[in-house]
């Protein structure tokens, strides 16, 4: 895992920051203090969830698309591929989801 100047590689100090979300809980999110890339988030409410980045890590040939997130705030350019669920925000429940996803993986 490394962030886009390499100075956080697994070792390197990070820093977070804190903000409301939309739904009126908290997120916080770690990043490189050298260059501000984030290199994950989690939610406030000390979830078991962490969302780590995609392009921190090393190898993400093995990732798959579980689904697409926030697509209203996305740029016009990517292509997304039409058989992943995508959603303007999130989920209307996302801890279902998420639940689902788990055990879908299982």
């Amino acid at each position: 895992m490394h962030c886009r100047c390499l100075c956080a590689a697994l070792t390197g100090v990070l820093g977070r920051w804190e903000r409301a979300t939309d739904g009126g809980g908290r997120s916080v999110a770690s990043f490189c203090v050298a260059c501000g890339t984030r290199i994950h988030h989690a939610p406030g409410d000390a979830s078991e969830w962490l969302t780590i980045k995609a392009g921190t890590l090393d190898d993400t040939t093995v990732l798959v698309a579980a689904g697409h997130l926030w697509t209203r705030a996305k740029q016009p350019w990517p292509l997304l591929d039409p058989g992943v669920p995508a959603f303007d925000m999130q989920p209307d429940d996302l801890a279902a989801w998420r639940r689902q996803l788990t055990e879908q993986a299982a």
